[in-house]
């Protein structure tokens, strides 16, 4: 089957136009999204079978993790074959009909790639291990010799994101204990080694490959990794850090200068395509301006605001963390990106209402000393929703958040999947909670996620209440909330406004963007909102008056 022509089906926008200067994309996971074949893990058709709810959600792309072939040990992020499609989510065919079904609809396509590291099941790290020490197949990935006595130490102190030693010692053709690698992740993820030019040609090639079939752009996992320090000196992460770096300075595999002319290859082959296509940086950065980095005028067109998903239900924070945040990308002429969930961290309708901080990638579970209070977070998740969706520049909505699922606390020692867990001994929950299959239908077999009832991960019974069936029609709802907030957000044009900050309270982020008031109200007590028609509003606005916890948007003269 052909498949479709390198130029998007969408029209290209003037410079400075640009569709991801302001568009909301929407994160799928496919293995959670919807499965048509019934086997329990979601697939490309069931993504195409449910395009229609995205068009009618209002979104403006799709953002897909990876759906590559792979091995599974990390949900894909540890891949095989980067010009392939695991079988457990289709095949190419079914890649290309997904596509141009979402062009169709007018949605744009984003994919994940995953350039740090691959599975130890590629054919390359296959090779390097039926290799000799030296050779061109081993210098494709990061080995080096032990040291201490006969090697049997390993080259330096680095620690895995997922916990336990970053390297993994093989065993040589003939029996012999030999090398070590480096895995910043699983130990079935070997990291390339960046300093080879033919790293950098193999994902030229793989770019050009998905650029042929007509995606619009990249979400790049991992962006600030790749670079390792000269030398790889020793480096030990504070014990409270964040587990990708989003609180460090000067570490040895995080943010290292040499990415940057990475990306700027990449810009260059983006640019001859036609279509205004995206690269997306996952760059866990400590501040604004580190992360505005990436996205310089050469490199990748978005950056990951971090910093704003990491900011707590605060008003002088998310303040600071606004004006910080236009102010950085701002200065390089690139929009900032809003996010407040995504498949690698707790639920904002949870974590903006835990007992107790949880740094990011431990995750929650039954025994976590900080406990979620649903009620609360749901409030302030649709309160902080509706802040973030009034500001300037692009947002990312994490598939499930528009129906307000909490992250799923009580799972099962025995069914957690993710190699964090198993990793740090049961020390670190990890993402699971976060993964849960979506519901769709109150009253099918796994809530319309699956014609067979099979589940990859164990559903809630609240998701019964809260499928997309159960809320459509619903004008209280949180779906409705969402589609009603991107509906008025297209029509005042929010996306490419500039926000002029508001004076109103103590407690509250007020600000003015074009023609709209937007308020959100952080503190335990209500406060008077500017006068004006309410557009829109987490909570109902009475007299004038927002609740505590909510957010409106109204109507500027």
């Amino acid at each position: 089957m052909p498949h479709p022509t390198p130029t998007s089906q969408l029209s290209p926008t003037r410079p400075g136009a640009e569709w991801w200067r302001t568009a909301v994309i929407y994160q799928i996971y496919p293995r959670s999204f919807a499965d048509a074949s019934g086997d329990g893990i979601g697939d490309l058709p069931g993504i195409t079978s449910h395009l229609g709810a995205l068009v009618d959600l209002g979104v403006d792309a799709i953002w897909l993790s990876p759906f590559q072939r792979s091995p599974q040990k990390d949900a894909g992020y540890d891949v095989a074959d980067y010009c392939d499609v695991d079988p457990l989510f289709g095949t190419l065919d079914d890649f290309d009909d997904m596509l141009a079904a979402a062009h169709a609809g007018g949605i744009r396509v984003i994919i994940d790639l995953v350039p740090n590291h691959s599975s130890d099941q590629h054919a390359w790290f296959q090779q390097a291990l039926a290799s000799e020490p030296g050779s061109a197949e081993r210098a494709r990935y990061i080995f080096r010799d032990g040291k201490g006595p006969d090697g049997a130490e390993p080259p330096n102190n680095w620690e895995s994101v997922f916990g336990g030693p970053a390297w993994t010692r093989i065993t040589e053709a003939d029996g012999r204990p030999g090398q070590w690698y480096l895995h910043l992740f699983d130990s079935s993820q070997p990291d390339f080694d960046w300093s080879n030019p033919v790293v950098h040609e193999e994902f030229v090639r793989i770019l050009r490959f998905w650029l042929d079939r007509g995606v619009d752009g990249f979400r790049v996992d991992v962006a600030h990794g790749l670079v390792k320090a000269e030398g790889l000196p020793d480096y030990h992460p504070p014990a409270d850090a964040d587990s990708m770096g989003g609180e460090e300075e000067n570490v040895p595999y995080w943010g290292r200068p040499g990415v940057h002319e990475i990306y700027r290859e990449w810009n260059r082959v983006l640019a001859e395509y036609d279509g205004d296509r995206a690269l997306v940086a996952e760059a866990w950065r400590p501040t604004e301006d580190e992360t505005a980095l990436w996205v310089r005028a050469d490199e990748m067109q978005q950056a990951f605001n971090f910093p704003y998903l990491l900011t707590g239900w605060d008003a002088d924070e998310l303040r600071e963390v606004i004006t910080e945040s236009l102010r950085a990308f701002g200065a390089v002429g690139a929009p900032s990106t809003w996010v407040l969930s995504n498949h690698d961290v707790i639920r904002h309708a949870t974590r903006y209402a835990l007992t107790a901080p949880i740094p990011q990638g431990h995750g929650l579970g039954p025994r976590s000393p900080a406990k979620p209070l649903a009620e609360l977070g749901l409030r302030r998740a649709r309160a902080a929703t509706t802040l973030m969706l009034g500001l300037p520049g692009s947002a990312y909505v994490y598939q499930g958040e528009e129906l307000g699922l909490p992250e799923v606390v009580e799972l099962d020692d025995d069914v957690r999947q993710d190699p964090t867990w198993f990793r740090t001994g049961g020390e670190r929950y990890g993402r699971d909670g976060c993964r849960v299959p979506i519901p769709w239908r109150s009253d099918a077999p796994a809530y319309g996620f699956s014609p067979t009832g099979a589940s990859w991960l164990p559903q809630p019974a609240v998701w019964g209440e809260l499928a997309r069936d159960a809320q459509d029609g619903d004008p209280a709802s949180t779906l409705s909330l969402y589609r009603t907030l991107l509906a008025t957000r297209h029509a005042h044009a929010l996306g490419s406004g500039e926000l002029e900050w508001l004076d109103i309270a103590d407690d509250t982020v007020a600000f003015r963007n074009g023609d709209v008031f937007v308020v959100a109200n952080t503190g335990s007590t209500p406060v008077r909102v500017p006068d004006g028609e309410v557009l829109v509003s987490s909570a109902d606005v009475v007299d004038g008056v927002l609740p505590a916890d909510a957010a409106c948007w109204i109507a500027a003269a």
